[in-house]
């Protein structure tokens, strides 16, 4: 799904952003301290951590919104904090707050932000008749937004920003309280975007979406760079091994593993996923998985699920984050 009417057109020199040793500061507490990274035309990015990682405030400054505290940042090839009204030319921003005036219908909204963006007034009508039809909403195109699901705002925020086709999009949590069929159309359009030139950097801490959308992931924590790459060049960073999860009816005897080859305790699943008494391993290789079965029936335990699987993007998440709690 191609977006005609949002084919960049800026070189691809122009299409990019850089950061360069990146600072935000609230008061005494540095939100971003020391980040760079840079985006490419045409690669689709995630901005990924934890609450409080500094996700919005570096999208903030990229969006022009606040000046950085330390270091620089250009968009689009012009310093936002120098040459603000021409970053703003090349991007686009989509906010995690839904930026949409509801009494306004869905086509008013995208004829209005169309002509706020600059667009004379018949390409405004085409762009927003475009947009609409790329996220799924020309049915609705007449009825207010004030009668709109939350997925279908999401949607139509998405839409809003892409009606100037910007050489740069910049998304805040763009799929928060979305069902999963809005959050595959929205994919559908971000993936599209980026086919047609566009560098894509987007904000979440969904780890599914950073797994399944981006080309790149920088994972961030306490404003800094903590690991860049593919969601695979990450995962194979991650501890080495596999993730063994069995359940048995009753629960197994503490240190029941110990001794076993190949065999380490992992972190406690979830008490309310599947049946049973569930435990987490990590083992090097397959044939642990055996020994964990002699194991278990040895001590006279019957297995009632068992799944081998490799590291997720989830587990250097958590690696590199920690488990506490975030609010």
């Amino acid at each position: 799904m191609r977006l005609p009417f949002a084919e960049p057109t800026a070189s691809a020199d122009k299409m990019t952003v850089r950061v360069e040793q990146l600072g935000v500061r609230y008061g005494e507490r540095w939100a971003v301290r020391d980040l760079s990274f840079e985006l490419a035309a045409g690669e689709v990015v995630a901005l990924l951590g934890p609450n409080g990682a500094g996700k919005t405030s570096t999208l903030s400054v990229l969006a022009t919104l606040r000046r950085p505290d330390a270091g620089s940042a250009s968009v689009g090839g012009f310093d936002v904090a120098s040459q603000p009204e021409r970053a703003k030319q090349k991007l686009g921003f989509v906010p995690q707050s839904v930026a949409l005036y509801p009494t306004l219908s869905a086509l008013e909204n995208a004829r209005f932000f169309a002509r706020a963006a600059g667009l004379a007034r018949g390409p405004a009508r085409a762009a927003a008749d475009q947009a609409l039809a790329t996220v799924g909403l020309s049915e609705r195109r007449d009825d207010a937004v004030a009668t709109f699901s939350g997925g279908m705002r999401r949607r139509l925020n998405l839409a809003c920003g892409l009606l100037h086709a910007p050489a740069v999009l910049l998304l805040d949590e763009p799929t928060v309280g979305v069902d999963p069929q809005s959050r595959e159309r929205i994919f559908d359009a971000v993936r599209s975007y980026a086919q047609g030139g566009a560098a894509v950097l987007f904000s979440t801490h969904y780890i599914e979406e950073a797994e399944l959308l981006c080309d790149r992931v920088l994972l961030i924590d306490e404003g800094r760079l903590l690991a860049e790459g593919t969601p695979a060049a990450l995962i194979r960073r991650a501890r080495g091994g596999l993730r063994l999860e069995l359940a048995t009816r009753e629960p197994l005897p503490h240190g029941w593993e110990r001794g076993l080859s190949g065999v380490e305790p992992a972190e406690p699943p979830p008490d309310s996923v599947g049946l049973g008494h569930r435990v987490r391993l990590h083992i090097e290789e397959p044939a642990a998985a055996a020994r964990v079965l002699e194991r278990v029936a040895a001590l006279g335990h019957a297995v009632l699920e068992l799944e081998v699987r490799p590291p997720g993007l989830q587990q250097v998440f958590l690696e590199l984050t920690g488990r506490e709690l975030r609010d």
